[in-house]
């Protein structure tokens, strides 16, 4: 039971869904809570279709998304149903905890779920947050049109074109205009992110300190002090002034043979940047230092972050060019260059002048240009990438240095999906191979700043060590599924040395994992982890949770012949795979494999199955009911279906007395 698929993996995905929703309807039954399989598939689909796509990944902002924005955008059902959807949804969540599945790293708290719960009824009422299909479903549901019937659809949409249903126009025209500006809910999946590691709290607060453009900010805005400095006409600094000023910074601008201070770029752009964070102000003719800004002064970690997340928004400043493309884009562009590098280790700057370029001819129109004018651009692009890579390495958020290019960034310039084009690979083909090219790596603090962003954007990014105390199952879960070996290895040692955490806890885990596919992935994951793990696994044979998991993996890796298996061994074999395949794959998939392995003898073959005392009651009841039933209904011994004397009681009876 897997929570978490690439778009592109439809099939597994709606599998997945209806496992999830038809287990939970069961679980609501047998606790009287409220449930719907409407409601619960679109919660579901709700953060399937979202930019992380964890399915059981629920926080206070994807109640929100989910019960404000997604259910009244998207879900056409009578009032009463839609009224339950946040009943419904703590139910969901109450079952993913339940049975380990839900994802430990998403909380949500009563406050914040009751504050969307007070919200949800103006938002199902306002006609603007629903779709445009929403909008014609609902009017269709309303006047009672059957959604199953193409020939009454067709009659509603004469109806509405001969002008006999009403609808507001002013309402349509929003939505429309809504889809064409792409202000809907569609969030295009983001690349998942490899694990970070990331230093002691105490050496970023340092790092933070001792920030270059830290003590630069901290040093201009004392300077223009609660008195202020006088600014010329045009509100720049006097050129005798910025002369000074450069001399405190230590910029080396000082020595510029300049006709104004606009022409010094550092200094420039630190301005921009003071006064973006409101460090100081203009007023009167003349550069202040803002009073409420002394706390901030005084806290460099605080004043990086908020430096760091600024930057953006300083494109001009940075490149100084104008009709720079960079520029014109960098609240775009240098987001996307920073999540590019995270979670890498060195990058040739060569490789992401050429990704820049290309991400700049996306924003920009550049087909009608000659190619010399081109390659200009591209050269210019190149030259402000250099200048804010410097900006950034001031602020302490990279490493520049030297060195030679990893394989990795040559080794990709063939495959079929790439997405350069040939000019750029014919560069890096021959730039790659130079021994000492300029290249950039996250710093500590880069790191942490890059990883909150993109957890505000709600994308995934791990973070070694964060599951340290998680409970087994979130931890198995979590790591399974995101994480690449190695770093199970390094969570899962990390976890084992806290008290009471041990590999008898992980096992006892799995053990209550009410999923076979799960159950396998996990046993798995620990065979591979842990040093012990194959002899752990051999022991684990017998165990009457586990063992037929085990004697599947046994199987499967060639230690276990099949041969050598009892005739109770070999029902649980069967019924693990039968099992784990009805989770994976659906019922339907099932049947036809067992049709293709027995033909007229499939349901004979389940029902054995159904016997072989494997301990997963839940599960045995799916394959009986969506499995056995629909196979014994199609059986070749139809007179099997009539009851008869059973098997081995004929001389058992008692005689009667004459």
């Amino acid at each position: 039971m897997r929570t978490w698929f690439q778009p592109e993996e439809t099939e597994e995905f709606e599998a997945a869904k209806d496992l999830l929703v038809r287990r939970c309807l069961t679980w609501a039954e047998e606790h009287g809570r409220p449930a719907d399989g409407l409601v619960l598939a679109t919660a579901v689909d709700a953060r399937h279709e979202s930019r992380d796509g964890r399915l059981a990944y629920w926080d206070d902002e994807q109640v929100r998304r989910f019960l404000l924005r997604y259910v009244p955008h998207h879900v056409v059902a009578p009032r009463d149903l839609l009224d339950a959807a946040p009943d419904i949804l703590r139910t969901l969540l109450d079952y993913l905890d339940a049975t380990g599945l839900r994802d430990p790293r998403g909380t949500t708290t009563p406050e914040a779920f009751a504050q969307a719960v007070a919200e949800y009824p103006s938002a199902l009422d306002d006609p603007t947050r629903q779709g445009l299909a929403k909008f014609w479903a609902q009017k269709a549901l309303d006047h009672d049109v059957d959604f199953t019937d193409p020939a009454a659809f067709e009659r509603f949409r004469q109806d509405i074109e001969a002008g006999r249903i009403d609808y507001d126009q002013a309402v349509l025209d929003q939505l429309v205009e809504a889809r064409f500006h792409g202000t809907g809910l569609d969030e295009e999946r983001a690349f998942p992110q490899p694990p970070i590691t990331l230093p002691p709290a105490a050496d970023l607060t340092e790092a933070a300190t001792q920030s270059q453009t830290v003590q630069h900010l901290i040093t201009l805005a004392t300077w223009a002090g609660t008195e202020g400095r006088p600014l010329t006409k045009t509100g720049n600094l006097p050129l005798a002034a910025a002369r000074e000023l450069s001399t405190v910074l230590g910029t080396g601008e000082e020595q510029f043979q300049a006709r104004s201070a606009a022409e010094l770029p550092r200094l420039t752009l630190l301005l921009a940047w003071a006064k973006k964070l409101r460090l100081t102000r203009t007023a009167k003719g003349r550069l202040f230092q803002v009073t409420k800004a002394a706390p901030l002064l005084r806290d460099p970690e605080t004043l990086w972050q908020q430096a760091f997340e600024a930057l953006p928004y300083l494109g001009r400043a940075v490149t100084g060019q104008p009709g720079s493309l960079l520029a014109d884009a960098f609240d775009l562009i240098l987001p996307d260059v920073l999540n590019t590098i995270y979670g890498m280790d060195d990058m040739p700057v060569i490789r992401l002048q050429e990704t820049v370029w290309l991400a700049c001819q996306e924003y920009f129109v550049l087909d009608d240009k000659e190619e010399h004018i081109r390659d200009v651009l591209r050269r210019e692009t190149a030259e402000d990438l250099t200048r804010t890579l410097e900006v950034l390495s001031d602020l302490g958020a990279i490493d520049l240095f030297h060195g030679p290019a990893d394989p990795l960034y040559s080794s990709d310039l063939d495959h079929e999906d790439q997405e350069l084009p040939p000019d750029a690979i014919k560069r890096l083909r021959k730039g790659l191979t130079a021994p000492d090219l300029p290249q950039i790596r996250l710093t500590p603090l880069g790191r942490r700043a890059v990883r909150d962003h993109l957890l505000s954007e709600g994308r995934d990014a791990p973070l070694l060590g964060a599951l340290a105390t998680t409970p087994p199952s979130g931890l198995l879960g979590v790591i399974s599924q995101h994480y690449a070996p190695e770093d199970i290895t390094t969570e899962l040692n990390g976890w084992l040395t806290h008290p009471g955490q041990t590999v008898e806890t992980l096992l006892q885990a799995i053990r209550d994992c009410p999923f076979r596919s799960r159950t396998a992935a996990l046993l798995n994951l620990l065979t591979e982890a842990l040093p012990q793990g194959r002899t752990l696994l051999t022991d684990l044979r017998h165990d009457p949770t586990l063992g037929p998991a085990v004697l599947t993996f046994l199987v499967d890796e060639g230690e276990l012949d099949p041969e050598s298996l009892s005739e109770r061994e070999h029902l649980l074999l069967g019924a693990e795979n039968f099992l784990s395949l009805l989770e994976v794959g659906g019922p339907e998939v099932l049947i036809e494999q067992l049709r293709g392995m027995a033909g007229g003898d499939a349901y004979e073959f389940v029902e054995a199955v159904l016997a072989s005392g494997h301990h997963d009651a839940v599960g045995l009841q799916e394959l009986r009911v969506l499995v056995a039933e629909p196979l014994r209904a199609t059986s070749r011994h139809p007179l099997r279906l009539i009851p008869t004397t059973p098997p081995g009681a004929k001389g058992r009876r008692k005689k009667r007395k004459r």
